[in-house]
Parts: C-alpha cells; sequence; structure tokens
C-alpha cells in the first residue's frame, strides 16, 4: 500500500513543477460516474481514489493535445493489458472498462465506437493469445513514445482504469510497467 503514497508524493511534485496546484481542491471528487472510489474498505481507499482523480485532472488539462491516433490507440491498447493482465477478462469486466472508456473525458475526443473496436480487438487477440497479443499492444503502445505529453497520458489512462475498482493488482502494475519500457517512461514515475 505504501506504492499508493509514493505515487501520491510524486504526483503532487508533478502537480506542483505544472503549476497547478489549485488542481487538487476539493472540486475532484465530482469528476465522472466513477463511485466506485469507496468500495474498498482500507484506509487507503481515500489516497487511492484521490490518486485516480489527480491523473484524471492532469489528463483533463492535456486533453486538447490528446487528439492524435496513437494517443487513441496506445491507450486503447493500455486498457486492454490491464483489463487483460490476470490472463482472463470476464465479460462484465470487459463491459465495465468500456464504461471507463467512453465516458472518459479526454478519450472523447473520439468516436465512441473507434474506441470500442480498438479495446475488442486487443482484448480479443490477447485472450487467443496472450504473448503475441501482449507483444502486439506493447509495439502499438510504444508508437506513442515520440510525444513524451502522449506517452505519460497513455499511462495514466491505464493508471485510472486499473485503480477504477478500488483495487490495484500486481498483474496490473505489471503491465503498467511494461508499457512504461515501451514508451522509454522509468516506471518509478508512476511509483510502479
Amino acid at each position: 500500500m505504501a506504492m499508493w503514497d509514493k505515487i501520491k508524493d510524486q504526483a503532487k511534485t508533478f502537480q506542483q513543477s505544472q503549476g497547478t496546484r489549485g488542481a487538487s481542491g476539493s472540486g475532484q471528487g465530482s469528476h465522472g460516474p466513477l463511485g466506485g472510489g469507496g468500495r474498498s474498505g482500507s484506509s487507503s481507499g481515500g489516497s487511492k481514489a484521490q490518486l485516480i482523480g489527480l491523473f484524471k485532472s492532469q489528463l483533463a488539462s492535456a486533453k486538447n493535445e490528446l487528439k492524435s491516433g496513437a494517443y487513441r490507440d496506445a491507450s486503447m491498447a493500455m486498457c486492454a493489458l490491464v483489463a487483460a493482465a490476470d490472463g482472463r477478462v470476464e465479460p462484465a469486466e470487459r463491459q465495465r472498462v468500456e464504461e471507463l472508456i467512453v465516458s472518459n473525458e479526454v478519450l472523447q475526443n473520439f468516436p465512441a465506437d473507434q474506441l470500442r473496436q480498438r479495446f475488442n480487438q486487443h482484448v480479443d487477440r490477447l485472450l487467443a493469445h496472450f504473448e503475441q497479443g501482449k507483444a502486439e499492444a506493447l509495439q502499438v503502445i510504444a508508437k506513442a513514445a515520440k510525444k513524451p505529453a502522449e506517452a505519460r497520458a497513455v499511462v495514466q489512462t491505464g493508471m485510472v482504469v486499473a485503480g477504477a475498482d478500488g483495487s490495484f493488482e500486481q498483474s496490473e502494475q505489471y503491465a503498467i510497467r511494461e508499457a512504461c519500457t515501451a514508451l522509454n517512461i522509468p516506471p518509478s514515475e508512476f511509483g510502479v
């Protein structure tokens, strides 16, 4: 659980370096229809929900720059990797992630059917042949590495999806680490 505290500190430092201190105000909790933050009984649940809120507000502030096909495709590959991180995707989980994707403020830059199609394509490949599907997803993710702001946004999108259910599994952390490597971002930046 210390990982979340570490990321929180890093996110705070990141925010201060961006000069957007006001963004951590009380308005954050109202972001999006994700009322899942309160579900985890542990005391770290709050900080986790805050952190996801922080990533969302960082993404939202970059919304106008995140309109490229590379970001769209890489973030869908990222979401699929996170969803299938443990090697299986229940239909309910697939639907939940799809809903998160199409309701995400930044991803609304793109038509919902494009997002669904790309996400499901990656999930299908991962379920059919995990290692091969993962290699293909990481190749797509790597294409976003040319623009550091997009690369970070891809990882933040993955973190928002991974943390949305109130838990952050070991396998999901590993998927995010691999994506960071593909994007030439030190995973420590995201505390993974």
